[in-house]
């Protein structure tokens, strides 16, 4: 007879196959004390009925690398545990009908590359001859990936469950827990029918019931279930066992061979959400009713993808829910505000092909506090609170079944469920012809078109008019002044006689300035890797404003509130909501603003890295000396109530100068040619501040200890073997967008973390990090051949430790040079050659 234990280790609650898999991973950690609980039996929500593929490549590297590890791991389970999982590498097959798609593949191909996955680019002929039953008329290319495959999920499943059990784990089914116990922001243990276990830690695996599970403790966790439909056809004489899997995304459908018969599934473009009103707790290996009208159209593109099965009939049509997250990325990782509790959930349709990754994730993640890599993308903490909202997941669940196969070109948006927070500026900008994206639910100007022109919620991969458009407003960043609206900032407010202290102990930098001095600095973890970076403004003398990014508010508001339980006298307030940050960038930001204020903006008595309380138009602001543009500029940090009056005031005063309205694709262009690091891209927390060329932001010598420290001594004084480097490619026509392979000397030493078109170096420009044994110097650079490879392609590029246009910093100095004496010596001789 069972018994449930009254404590354990680790309480994992879910039996899918990514909860069983974390059970498994724990184990192989050498935790012997995991308790996984299962409200029905194993598999029994949606394991059991997913198609079983394993497909690698996915849209970055460390998505990639949890299926990677995922396939390899597969291949070996049944040797492992005993347990048969059906796998097999069959190979995958992806084909491209439009020159957009050719390209995407190309590039994703190149991708691939940059961290181990073999993808090979084949023609129609090659395709037809790999995949006989395809019509290849007009194919322009496909990409075929030997090493993807499929296998069974519910032996797979079971294989976890097995290797689990075997290494000490308990797994009980048909105990649902009933509350999850929090007490004092800590995670305490689990109650269910049979009793209460406490615990040290626990895993949410619960997936389309996730969002209710952590709405219940007011965390968010957001996702939604949709309808996802597949047939299974009648037996096809002569079907290869061994058939690749087939991919038109185009079609919006994938085919695999299934027991001498096809199975062909969809996504289609405006998918079916389910269970809006709740989903029942004994909802297990239920399908839901078929909907033949609704799929027809993606049935017959395979038809005319696949002739045979025009000959074929059907023996199961089958409709099934999956889960979807609002940006189709997992949602891994830590509750923001509860000690000990974390989630592995919303795997959209991915699940079994990233279990295995997973399940090591987090079981490393939950042994040790923090994870092996930089998982930022799929970290739970990303999601906003607003998310949990049932109508918003309902609304963008519609478009994120879809999504997962469209065309990802640059800059891209999704469509629905927008409008979430906007900027009182919002109207204004709008008017003013603005192209609006959305991240963390902000409204944010990509570009501006003219007014009342079309707009459009991408770019594309060529220099169409969202090129040219941003094109302008960085030139006129670099020659003249531009408003840029970045009301998106989160403000943090510290307040208390121990702030000081609490920040100090965050913060690399030395935080302890005058009063009206502004500090941009990282925040290390205990590896030395950087949680994040942040500017702080000493608004008093125990008073802080902490200022970041939109989409790390929810991770920077936690990491300010866990320190500050034990610091003292200090509290913590997201102020967030109260502020509108309208930036005014460029040669004449100085000019301008002296027209809509009597403060003194000269260099003497506004120096850099300063702030100060302004009188502007009708109202005030707080205006910070600071630039994400390597250009003079200001950041003014206004009341909501007042934005519209200043920016009013502002474009007024600026039409004789030619104020422009500028938006973030021209940010990143006009950040990326001055080197400034964006977290998230460039720097993230498996990267130190010495690997990130941020060395100067470490003050060895303040007066307290920092978080991360020792890592860093470990690292102080050696040449780093991995780091962050400024790559150009003069000579490149196509244009670049991360993720792109870095050779050198023929070999692959890395890959661009972002990357964009420098307007003012006049070619396409990154950031990434390079990897020597010997240690990446300046040396080591300028003696290496590199390339940079672009959708297949490798083109001639150069490689420094130095930005690429004014490494002096003389603009943001407010000095004024020629523009041509700015650049790189060694991009401008390289530019010089390559005009004709």
């Amino acid at each position: 007879m069972r018994k449930l234990p009254s404590h354990v280790e680790y309480v994992i609650i879910g039996g899918g196959i990514i909860g069983l898999s974390i059970a498994y991973h724990l184990t192989q950690l050498g935790h012997r004390d995991v308790l996984l609980l299962e409200r029905d039996q194993l598999a029994s929500g949606t394991t059991w009925h997913a198609a079983g593929l394993v497909t690698q490549l996915r849209a970055n590297e460390n998505m990639a690398k949890l299926a990677q590890y995922s396939a390899e791991l597969f291949r070996d389970l049944e040797k492992l545990t005993g347990q048969a999982t059906g796998f097999r590498q069959s190979g995958s097959i992806t084909v491209a009908a439009t020159t957009a798609r050719l390209e995407e593949l190309k590039r994703g191909a190149s991708m691939g590359r940059s961290f181990g996955l073999e993808v090979e680019m084949i023609d129609a002929a090659e395709a037809k001859r790999r995949v006989p039953l395809l019509d290849v008329s007009d194919i322009l290319g496909a990409a075929w990936i030997a090493s993807d495959g499929m296998t069974n999920p519910i032996d797979t499943t079971r294989a976890f469950a097995a290797g689990a059990r075997q290494g000490g784990a308990t797994i009980l089914e048909r105990t649902p827990v009933t509350r999850i116990a929090v007490e004092n922001g800590r995670f305490t243990g689990v109650e269910t029918a049979e009793g209460i276990v406490r615990a040290e830690k626990a895993v949410i695996c619960t997936g389309m019931w996730s969002r209710s599970v952590g709405a219940d403790l007011n965390w968010t966790i957001p996702l939604h279930a949709a309808e996802h439909f597949y047939v299974v056809t009648e037996s096809i004489p002569d079907l290869p066992h061994n058939l690749p899997t087939i991919r038109d995304m185009d079609a919006r459908f994938y085919a695999k061979a299934d027991a001498g018969k096809l199975l062909v599934g969809f996504f289609e473009p405006d998918g079916k959400p389910w269970g809006m009103e709740g989903i029942a707790q004994d909802f297990s290996f239920d399908s839901l009713p078929e909907d033949f009208d609704h799929i027809e159209p993606y049935l017959s593109a395979a038809i005319e993808r696949m002739p045979a099965l025009a000959n074929v009939g059907l023996q199961l049509n089958f409709n099934g829910p999956e889960s979807f997250t609002p940006d189709n990325r997992f949602l891994l990782g830590p509750a923001p505000e509860i000690t000990g509790l974390y989630t592995a959930t919303g795997f959209n349709s991915c699940g079994i092909e990233s279990s295995g990754g997973a399940g090591k994730v987090m079981a490393e993640w939950m042994s040790k506090g923090q994870p092996s890599n930089d998982f930022w993308e799929m970290d739970v903490r990303r999601a906003m609170p607003f998310q949990r909202n049932r109508k918003y997941l309902y609304d963008r669940t519609i478009e994120a079944v879809g999504n997962l196969w469209v065309l990802h070109y640059p800059h891209k948006s999704a469509k629905t469920a927008r409008n979430v927070r906007l900027s009182p500026l919002h109207d204004r900008l709008a008017q003013a012809g603005a192209n609006f994206g959305e991240i963390a639910g902000w409204e944010r100007v990509q570009w501006f078109g003219a007014p009342g022109s079309p707009t459009s919620s991408h770019g594309t991969f060529g220099r169409d008019d969202w090129f040219r458009l941003s094109g302008e407003e960085h030139e006129a960043t670099r020659s003249g002044v531009a408003l840029f609206d970045q009301t998106s900032f989160a403000h943090l407010l510290v307040q208390g006689k121990d702030a000081l202290a609490l920040l100090q102990r965050l913060s690399t930098n030395d935080v302890d300035v005058p009063l009206g001095r502004i500090v941009y600095t990282p925040w290390l973890n205990e590896r030395g890797g950087m949680e994040s970076d942040v500017t702080i403004a000493r608004t008093g003398e125990d008073e802080f404003l902490v200022v970041t990014a939109a989409v790390q508010r929810i991770r920077d508001l936690a990491w300010l509130k866990i320190h500050a339980k034990g610091a003292g006298h200090v509290s913590v307030a997201d102020v967030s909501s109260g502020y509108t940050t309208l930036s005014v960038m460029g040669p004449r930001s100085r000019d301008l603003l002296k027209r809509v204020s009597p403060a003194d903006f000269s260099d003497d008595a506004f120096r850099f890295a300063t702030s100060r309380e302004i009188e502007i138009g009708y109202g005030l602001a707080m205006a910070f000396r600071m630039t994400f543009v390597g250009e003079l500029g200001w950041e003014l940090h206004i009341p909501v109530e007042q934005a519209l009056g200043i920016y009013d005031a502002l474009v007024a005063a600026g039409q004789d100068l030619g104020v422009r309205h500028a938006g973030y694709v021209a940010l990143n262009s006009l950040r990326l040619e001055a080197g400034y690091r964006d977290w998230g891209s460039d720097v993230g927390d498996e990267d130190t501040p010495l690997q990130s060329g941020l060395g100067f932001t470490i003050a060895w010598d303040k007066g307290s200890d920092f978080i991360g420290r020792f890592a860093l001594e470990t690292q102080r004084g050696q040449m780093p073997r991995r780091r962050l480097v400024h790559l150009a490619a003069p000579q490149a026509a196509p244009l670049i967008f991360g993720t792109e392979p870095v050779w050198r000397n023929g070999a692959l030493v890395g890959y661009l973390r972002s990357a964009g078109f420098g307007h003012t170096v006049g070619c396409g420009i990154g950031m990434g990090y390079l990897h020597s044994d010997t240690g990446v110097s300046a040396e080591w650079l300028s003696k290496g051949d590199f390339e940079i490879e672009i959708a297949g392609e490798r083109h001639a590029a150069m490689a420094t430790l130095r930005p690429l246009f004014d490494a002096k910093r003389t603009r943001v100095k407010g000095e004024w040079l020629k523009t041509e004496d700015l650049i790189h010596p060694e991009l401008r001789a390289a530019m010089s050659k390559a005009r004709p």
